[in-house]
């Protein structure tokens, strides 16, 4: 039997306290905001040890995380060394995940399983490559350790702000250094590249009056509503500029969040809005920052009176693929392709991930894990997202045989 069908074996053996273990972490909620993550780290710590796998706790401090915006998070690495020399791999999976939101059919927090299916917040991202990632682990330390080289899990907390408390603190402390890294991701595709994001808030001031005598106050959000439209008129244009990178089609502008005003019967004195633009790895983040912010005052200026504040709130950038990421490539490729009956092409996404932090400090990532083909497909922050179990056991498999490989 080669080591293969022997990972294979273990895992299929294995498959149901694999299932158990994600419905764990997926009924320990993470939801961010607010962002109270350390509950979760502790309860995964745990989950671990039970499998005879240490998790080293890494806590933000309390102050940095507060300033952040969240209230608590807790990093977690598992080393698992093998003999001397040789690579380290790490496999990183992110805890953190918006709240459910509204139109549920099933528990968010459940981890029901209909259908072959797996519901709730984080079952397909990124709580299932948790379990991914940890039963390949075990199944290459059961049936096929490596003579040498190591392991490392990287669960983290920060994800949905940008990663930078997440795997940017710990490669930012010194604390892990791999020579090549795979981060949570779907089962058709290998994705190599991503775009980036920029998030801002934008307060639109004027001032408030009775609505009566309207003509004694500035409409804030009138003025706004020039800005908005300046800003979404800019998507028309970012439809000629085009990527290269397969899966990546073009910039967009998004305005997710708006509020503002006092009463029905108040001229409103304050607009604020939060806008969210997605970049494409050939765009510079520092020209699309600048632009935008001339959109918003040259729009702002057209309106008498009204004044406006520009805060950045994220700024993620795009990943491009390094050359060293072949072998992780060409594993997933050879290993997907057999065990999902497809090519598994190598590809961009519209998303962007904490893989750039990684790519960053110059590692070589891609991006591989237990899912769909689409976002759409797995409901991820909408509501009823789920993970098909069929995807996790052989995606479970593609990750151990590639591990099997790069530490051979």
């Amino acid at each position: 039997m080669t080591d293969y069908a022997k990972l294979d074996a273990w895992i299929d053996a294995h498959f149901d306290e694999e299932v158990k273990f994600l419905q764990q972490l997926v009924q320990v909620p993470t939801d961010t905001p607010p962002g109270n993550n350390a509950p979760h780290a502790e309860r995964t710590a745990e989950l671990l040890n039970d499998f005879g796998l240490t998790a080293e706790k890494h806590a933000v401090p309390a102050q940095e995380v507060k300033d952040y915006g969240l209230e608590s998070i807790t990093n977690l690495i598992v080393r698992r060394k093998y003999g001397d020399g040789g690579r380290t791999v790490a496999l990183n999976a992110h805890g953190d995940v918006v709240p459910p939101g509204e139109g549920w059919t099933h528990d968010p927090y459940g981890g029901e399983i209909v259908d072959g299916s797996l519901y709730g917040r984080a079952a397909a991202v990124s709580k299932s490559d948790f379990a991914s990632f940890t039963f390949a682990l075990r199944a290459l330390e059961a049936v096929a350790k490596p003579a040498k080289g190591s392991i490392e899990l990287h669960f983290t907390y920060d994800e949905e702000f940008g990663g930078i408390l997440g795997p940017g603190w710990l490669l930012q402390k010194g604390l892990t250094k791999p020579d090549l890294m795979i981060a949570a991701g779907f089962s058709y595709e290998v994705v190599t590249a991503h775009n980036g994001c920029l998030q801002m808030e934008v307060t639109v001031h004027g001032k408030m009056a009775h609505a009566a005598v309207p003509a004694t106050g500035i409409d804030a959000l009138q003025g706004a509503v020039k800005i908005l439209n300046a800003l979404y008129a800019q998507n028309t244009a970012y439809k000629q500029v085009t990527s290269k990178v397969e899966g990546i089609t073009h910039p967009y502008l998004n305005v997710g969040r708006i509020e503002g005003g006092t009463n029905t019967n108040v001229v409103p004195g304050k607009v604020v809005f939060k806008l969210d633009r997605r970049m494409i790895p050939e765009e510079n983040p520092v020209e699309v920052e600048a632009t935008i912010r001339k959109v918003i005052a040259d729009a702002a200026a057209e309106s008498e009176g009204i004044t406006v504040e520009i805060k950045r709130l994220l700024l993620a950038n795009s990943m491009k693929p390094l050359a060293g990421n072949k072998p992780l490539v060409d594993a997933i490729q050879k290993h997907g392709g057999e065990l999902f009956g497809e090519p598994i092409k190598a590809m961009g996404t519209p998303l962007y991930t904490d893989v750039r932090l990684y790519v960053e400090a110059g590692i070589p990532g891609v991006i591989y894990g237990a899912g769909p083909r689409t976002v759409l497909e797995s409901h991820a922050k909408r509501s009823d997202e789920r993970v098909v179990l069929e995807d996790l056991r052989r995606a479970t498999k593609v990750v151990a045989r590639t591990l099997s490989d790069l530490l051979a």
